[in-house]
């Protein structure tokens, strides 16, 4: 039998129970209790998951010696504070997305870590695809040749989160649309690109729509401030120039008027050929004209689940598939989206070796 590291997850809402989901799946892994300031939404997810122990104040639970891996599914605005916490208390930490609500608290996490040596992992789980593996592999074999331009999108219809939840006001997520669906595919198209070297950011960003009190889809267990503050984004835009001259282009929506009610891909645009995912697919030319070609993604091995994956990191020592200088760096270009969208000006970003 495998040594089992007995794990708890802070927030008992929609997340966190998938968190405590995935966990279970793990043969290193025993959830042994739930952190969540509202008593009762923690013991209706500990009973559903058969966990023993409800705590109200994460600390109790940093406190707990026997307790060696923490998972954080808390408001955005917590991550960093709870993360570092964590991590000083000597346990290993998943935290979910984003990494935190400026680039400088994520490289404070970072740093954390590091001189904690544990585990410390952004739960980014769009990576945890066969076929987002499939097409990465392709890119760097170099099956589209050189990739000069990529687009990544995502539009709902209504999809905004409960108005006047964490979710929509500023102190607590430190942005809206940008943050919670923007951060998932800017770091997929990056991870897909094998390629986190940003040189240069224009962005834009609007909740024209959340303030109409529009476009609301529901997602959230949070509480609901009666004024209904609506202060973050319903959609954002954003030009990426690539340190090798490639471009980026990405655009969210919370909220849109559109006949779809959920529209999201990305494309990778090479000299050779081009991929679309999803479902995966590439085009190219043939002798007898052009070639659409459904990709058979690749078998295991490959990590499929983030908490798993994040288990197997800390009892066999692997490598984080969601390295956390990647996390710092998606963290640094949202910085730069937002801070273009103040300015209106092209926010140029130092980019490493």
């Amino acid at each position: 039998m495998p040594k089992k590291f007995r794990v708890a997850v802070l927030g008992a809402g929609a997340i966190g129970q998938h968190h405590i989901a995935g966990f279970q799946l793990s043969p290193y892994a025993e959830v042994v209790a739930v952190g969540e300031s509202n008593l009762t939404r923690a013991e209706e997810a500990a009973q559903k998951f058969s966990v023993p122990d409800v705590h109200q104040d994460y600390r109790e639970i940093l406190a707990r010696k026997d307790i060696q891996v923490v998972s954080i599914a808390l408001p955005n605005y917590l991550h960093a504070r709870v993360a570092i916490e964590a991590l000083k208390a000597g346990k290993h930490v998943m935290l979910d997305k984003p990494i935190a609500t400026n680039a400088r608290d994520a490289a404070k996490i970072i740093a954390a870590a590091k001189k904690a040596r544990k585990v410390f992992m952004v739960g980014q789980n769009m990576r945890f695809s066969a076929e987002v593996h499939t097409i990465r592999k392709m890119v760097k074999k170099g099956a589209l040749g050189s990739v000069h331009h990529a687009r990544a999108y995502w539009w709902r219809r209504a999809g905004i989160p409960r108005i006047g939840s964490w979710f929509t006001q500023k102190k607590f997520a430190g942005g809206g649309a940008c943050y919670d669906i923007g951060v998932h595919l800017l770091d997929l198209v990056l991870y897909l690109l094998d390629d986190f070297q940003v040189a240069s950011v224009s962005g834009a960003v609007s909740g024209h729509i959340g303030r109409r009190h529009w476009g609301e889809g529901g997602w959230g267990k949070s509480e609901i401030d009666p004024r209904k503050i609506f202060d973050v984004d319903d959609r954002a835009l954003a030009l990426l120039k690539m340190k090798n001259g490639a471009t980026i282009y990405l655009e969210v929506a919370w909220a849109s008027f559109q006949e779809q009610d959920d529209v999201h891909g990305i494309d990778l645009f090479g000299d050779k050929a081009g991929v679309h995912w999803p479902p995966a697919k590439i085009f190219m030319p043939a002798k007898d004209g052009f070639v659409v070609e459904q990709l058979k993604p690749i078998t295991p091995p490959w990590p499929i689940e983030r908490m798993v994956h994040f288990m197997e990191c800390v009892a066999l020592g692997k490598k984080p598939l969601v390295p956390p200088q990647e996390s710092y760096k998606v963290q640094k270009v949202l910085d730069a989206i937002y801070r273009s969208s103040q300015t209106g000006r092209e926010v140029r970003l130092a980019t490493n070796p």
